[in-house]
C-alpha cells in the first residue's frame, strides 16, 4: 500500500498468480465488474511524467516501476489488482515491488518462454525535436546502455549500463525518480504530483529563483524553506549513487519495454530516454512482431515464471 504520485490517493496493489500465456494484465478492483486492461504498448494513453494505460472508460497510471520489477524478476504472467487510477509511487523506485516478489517467491510453469529477437535487423526510433532515440541491436543476450543529458549545472550528462536483468535488483531497483524544482509549478498547475514529497523523489534545485517564488513552492510542497541562492538536491535522504538519475531512467526503460509483452534478446542503446520515446520504441518492436515473422524471429528457451 502507498500513495499515488500524481493523484495523492492511498492505493492498494496486489500481484496475483496468473496462468501460462496470460502476460501482464491490470484489474481496477475499485470499479464495478473489475475491468481488466492488457499491459501492452498500444494501450498507453499518456506519457506525461509517467506511463498511463487506458481505454475509453478507465485509466491506470504510473505503472512503469511495478512493471520494471516484474520484468527484471523474470515474471511472465501476473494479474495486478489496484484500487485506484494509479499505482502507488512507494519511494519513487522499484525496490518495494522487488522485495515483495522475492519475499513471496515464484513458481515455474509448464511452458517454454518465448524470447523475441531480430538477428538480422536493427529497430530504431528517434525524436528529431528532442534528439531522444532508442535502438535495439541484434544480440544473443539482453543489455541496456543509456545516457541522459540536461541543461543543468547539477545534472549535465550521466550514463548507466545494465549488462543483464540479473544486475537490476542490486544496481537499479532502488534508483528513484527525479524532478527539477523549476518544473514543479507547471506540474502542479496540470493537477499532477499531488502525492509528491521529499521521500519519494529526488528534487533538484539547479536554477536560482526569486526568494518569494521559491518560498511559495516550498509552502505548496510542505517543506522547509531554503535560501534561493543555495543550489543543490532537496530531499530527506542523499543520493543513493552519484548516477542515480541515470539509473532511474534505465529502470523506466525496462518498465516501458515490459509493455512489448515478451522478453527480448538484444542490446538496447538509449539516448535521452523518456516515457514518450520509450513507448514509441515498444510499439515499434511490437509492430515488427507479426504472425509470418514469428517462426523466423523467435528463439525459444527457458520457462515461463509466475508468482504462486
Amino acid at each position: 500500500m502507498g500513495k499515488g504520485l500524481h493523484s495523492g490517493l492511498n492505493v492498494k496493489i496486489k500481484f496475483n498468480p496468473a496462468p501460462e500465456d496470460h502476460g501482464y494484465k491490470i484489474r481496477r478492483i475499485d470499479l464495478p465488474g473489475g475491468p481488466i486492461l492488457d499491459a501492452v504498448a498500444e494501450n498507453v494513453v499518456s506519457t506525461e511524467r509517467s506511463t498511463v494505460i487506458g481505454s475509453a472508460t478507465i485509466q491506470i497510471g504510473t505503472v512503469e516501476h511495478a512493471l520494471a520489477a516484474l520484468y527484471a524478476c523474470e515474471i511472465d504472467n501476473c494479474l495486478i489488482d489496484v484500487d485506484a487510477p494509479e499505482f502507488p509511487i512507494m519511494d519513487g523506485s522499484s525496490i518495494s515491488f522487488v522485495q515483495k516478489i522475492l519475499e513471496t517467491g515464484i513458481t515455474i510453469q509448464n511452458a517454454r518462454r518465448i524470447y523475441i529477437s531480430f538477428p538480422r535487423k536493427r529497430i530504431k526510433v528517434r525524436d528529431e525535436v528532442t534528439g531522444a532515440s532508442l535502438i535495439l541491436r541484434p544480440s544473443d543476450s539482453f543489455s541496456i546502455k543509456s545516457s541522459i543529458s540536461f541543461d543543468s549545472v547539477l545534472l549535465k550528462q550521466q550514463e548507466a549500463y545494465l549488462p543483464g536483468l540479473s544486475s537490476f535488483i542490486k544496481d537499479f531497483a532502488s534508483a528513484r525518480t527525479f524532478v527539477f524544482v523549476r518544473e514543479i509549478e507547471s506540474l502542479i498547475d496540470k493537477n499532477l504530483i499531488k502525492g509528491g514529497d521529499m521521500d519519494n523523489a529526488i528534487i533538484i534545485y539547479d536554477q536560482i529563483m526569486e526568494q518569494k517564488k521559491l518560498d511559495k513552492l516550498c509552502d505548496m510542497l510542505c517543506v522547509k524553506k531554503r535560501h534561493a541562492n543555495h543550489l543543490g538536491y532537496v530531499m530527506n535522504t542523499s543520493l543513493r549513487t552519484p548516477d542515480e538519475p541515470a539509473r532511474h531512467k534505465l529502470l523506466d526503460i525496462i518498465g516501458d519495454i515490459a509493455l512489448v509483452g515478451y522478453f527480448i534478446k538484444g542490446e538496447i542503446v538509449a539516448n535521452r530516454p523518456g516515457h514518450t520515446i520509450n513507448n514509441i520504441f515498444a510499439r515499434e518492436i511490437r509492430k515488427n512482431i507479426n504472425i509470418r515473422q514469428k517462426a523466423e524471429m523467435l528463439n525459444i528457451s527457458g520457462f515461463y515464471w509466475s508468482q504462486p
